[in-house]
């Protein structure tokens, strides 16, 4: 079992002795191996490995998308993994953000309609005022009525974070948020990113680039489902060694 733990010692979330397996026997996968790891309150935290080392299956397990085999999953001090079906799904409808590469908006509905859904699946009348809001915290308060297909990929991808946003998540966890991004818009995306974890949000962000793990404050390397080693404040070429010398 790796033990690795990222100071502060608040966390936002923790790992702990974590595993999944895909398929039986001779078959099976251990995509995430024994894993212990904490995500420390108010920080950025980078995931990266090589393909194939668990970086999405971990990201997926920490954020209740997937359950896990053994071990448990904190969320603060809740336990994912003692959640029934429901529970989980309020606790990750209430505390948690998820972002994906891609963007995953509604292609039907305008951007401010986008922002407001997890507000109503919640039960509740979304605010007109709140989401227009959100939206300009994330420079699009001039797309309000546009739909998916009137915006650049990096507008989309900046509607799916205020999506995730607007229940004042806990927890935003992002799985290759600038993959599918050209240079200047995944810049631009990095920046919102930089700048929430400046004013206090939790991230954690599952990456290939070093470029953009490097505007994290640390990232975490797994190898083979395990985590293998971490780097605080490293800029991209350093990042971009550690992920040649694993193998990436």
């Amino acid at each position: 079992m790796t033990t690795t733990t990222i100071p502060p010692t608040v966390s936002a979330v923790s790992l702990r002795g974590i595993s999944r397996v895909y398929g039986r026997g001779t078959n099976a996968v251990r995509a995430v191996d024994g894993v212990d790891l904490d995500f420390p309150r108010g920080a950025w935290t980078a995931v990266m490995g090589p393909s194939g080392s668990g970086k999405s299956t971990l990201l997926h397990c920490a954020a209740g998308l997937e359950r896990v085999d053994t071990g448990r999953v904190l969320l603060g001090d809740t336990e994912l993994t003692a959640a029934g079906d429901r529970e989980l799904t309020r606790l990750r409808r209430d505390r948690i953000g998820f972002v994906f590469q891609s963007f995953n908006l509604i292609g039907s509905l305008t951007a401010e309609q986008n922002v407001a859904l997890p507000l109503r699946l919640a039960g509740r009348r979304p605010r007109k005022a709140e989401v227009r809001a959100v939206l300009a915290a994330v420079g699009l308060a001039d797309r309000a009525r546009h739909r998916p297909r009137e915006l650049s990929g990096g507008q989309q991808q900046r509607v799916a974070i205020a999506r995730a946003m607007v229940t004042r998540p806990e927890v935003l966890f992002a799985d290759e948020p600038t993959g599918a991004l050209d240079s200047q818009s995944a810049r631009v995306v990095l920046d919102l990113l930089r700048a929430m974890a400046d004013d206090g949000q939790s991230i954690v962000m599952v990456t290939h680039d070093p470029g953009a793990a490097a505007r994290a404050d640390a990232v975490v390397f797994l190898r083979d489902g395990r985590v293998v080693d971490r780097l605080a404040g490293a800029g991209a070429a350093q990042v971009a060694d550690r992920l040649v010398a694993l193998g990436g």
